[in-house]
């Protein structure tokens, strides 16, 4: 069940016309950022709970107020909220300056089980906690079962840079896929029902999941979107950029910090997505060249990355899977990771989720969450190499690699030259090649391709390749004898490398 909540003294108004100065967009932004947290909170009570919920934020506009006031409500029918939720919240003094808002939150809430819908003013500015909140008259329910949760406050903002803020907040809630949330964006200017603007976001719109799914599952479906639709721009995938689902290769790996996930304390998600997109979409509107975006969560919200995991991006031994790691720098709350080596067609996105945490404060939960991240990474990278053939080859692999062409030349030249027929047979038929009628450049594309198979094998399992022999056509036999005939030699080399 739906339910809706007003209240009559919800916004105060102000009428003061702003210059946009260097300290003014700080404020502004701080107040953003709160918005962005009730925001969040909201999303967070819908998750909590197991019915379906609805998560609405309008924007209001007042002709009879200041043309520059706006008045924000952030509702959801979640679980209900707690007073302390909006009594603990810290902001800085500054967010108070340049009066663009007056520090006022009046809230709405109520649980399944109150018999009354509750209403409270809390007051930011007042820096003694026991003086925030003041408590107003409550309605009865008259025997209705729900909950939910209504915040308001009114600022001096663009509604224009408020949509645009607010949407980009939930593009970015979609990579989750929480099915049981729907999530609504309404734009009045003034009463007249013709100005009303509505902006509806779904997770299971465009791709639906298989329910139940779990919050991995979720999270790599939730990532192929982001990326199919331009970062959730779009209604359904680019076909320009992306005609089949074959462009993209994704990865995934999940760390916790201690052996059993089931019962972890703390867990962190990772989820690689590699997309080739056609040269011919050079056109589209999600472009990021050689960079990655490095999407963060906590705790089923998007959140600013902590330098936890900044850190972590840094350390990671990304020549190992082939990548030459340039830089990172943090724009709008998210990684951007330049690499030196990437070709313009290839887009690497990744996202991290790291909730459940129950680690104590201190240099020792952040040293935690740093190796959590490099774990989870790694193992996403590991998970790409393991499923797709030839993809983050470390550079020694792609040297290695690189002599494969010539050398299937050598070995096969050979094999075809040798006077020996059964030695011949036996070489193709390791090969799973007829005896009769192949010729040189099939041979040679057959040795070839075995030989950049073993490279890849052993370089997805680095552990494996310390303990085969150094030389990969070498085994204990051929070092036993090492007066063989070059003929018999070659053929102890297709044995080792079991070629059938």
């Amino acid at each position: 069940m739906y339910a809706t909540f007003s209240h009559g003294t919800a916004g105060v108004s102000f009428s003061i016309s702003l210059p946009k100065s260097k300290n003014t967009k700080m404020i502004i932004a701080s107040v953003r950022d709160l918005c962005l947290q009730l925001i969040s909170s909201a999303f967070q009570r819908c998750h909590a709970s197991e019915d379906l919920c609805r998560l609405s934020v309008i924007l209001k506009r007042s002709p009879q107020s200041d043309p520059h006031s706006v008045l924000i409500s952030v509702s959801d029918t979640g679980v209900g909220s707690c007073l302390e939720e909006f009594g603990g919240v810290k902001l800085h003094k500054e967010a108070f300056g340049a009066q663009i808002w007056d520090g006022l939150l009046f809230v709405t809430a109520t649980s399944i089980a109150d018999d009354e819908i509750y209403h409270y003013q809390f007051n930011l500015k007042e820096n003694v906690s026991a003086r925030r909140l003041t408590r107003l008259p409550s309605n009865p329910k008259n025997g209705l079962k729900f909950s939910g949760t209504e915040v308001c406050l009114s600022i001096i903002e663009s509604i224009d840079v408020l949509v645009a803020e607010f949407s980009l907040f939930f593009q970015k809630i979609l990579i989750l896929k929480i099915p049981n949330v729907a999530i609504e964006l309404v734009v009045e200017h003034g009463d007249d029902p013709g100005s009303r603007y509505v902006n509806v976001f779904l997770a299971n719109e465009w791709n639906p999941l298989s329910i139940p799914a779990s919050n991995l599952e979720r999270l790599k479906s939730g990532l192929e979107d982001y990326v199919f639709k331009h970062g959730n721009t779009l209604s359904t995938k680019c076909e320009l950029c992306f005609s089949s689902w074959e462009h993209l290769k994704v990865g995934s790996g999940v760390a916790c910090c201690t052996e059993s996930c089931k019962y972890s304390g703390s867990v962190m998600e990772a989820v690689i997505v590699i997309s080739e997109i056609s040269e011919v979409a050079s056109t589209c509107p999600r472009t990021h060249g050689l960079k990655t975006e490095v999407l963060y969560f906590k705790d089923f919200s998007p959140c600013p990355i902590p330098q936890s995991s900044l850190k972590a991006l840094t350390s990671i031994d990304w020549k190992s899977y082939g990548l030459s790691f340039g830089s990172v720098v943090v724009q709008g709350g998210f990684a951007l990771v330049e690499w030196e080596n990437l070709p313009t067609y290839v887009q690497i996105d990744i996202v991290l989720h790291h909730y459940h945490e129950q680690i104590p404060s201190g240099r020792l939960r952040t040293r935690r969450d740093q190796n959590l991240i490099k774990k989870a990474i790694r193992l996403a990278l590991d998970d790409l190499k393991d499923n797709y053939a030839g993809v983050l080859l470390s550079a020694q692999a792609l040297k290695i690699r690189s002599y494969a062409p010539d050398l299937a030349k050598t070995i096969s030249s050979l094999i075809l030259s040798s006077n020996d027929s059964e030695f011949r047979k036996e070489c193709f038929s390791f090969l799973g090649l007829p005896s009769q009628g192949v010729g040189g450049e099939v041979l040679d594309d057959c040795i070839k391709e075995r030989l950049i198979t073993v490279v890849e094998m052993n370089d997805r399992d680095p552990q494996r390749s310390k303990e085969i022999p150094t030389f990969l056509f070498e085994d204990d036999h051929m070092q036993d004898s090492g007066s063989q005939d070059e003929e018999f030699e070659v053929e102890d080399a297709f044995s080792s490398m079991d070629l059938c």
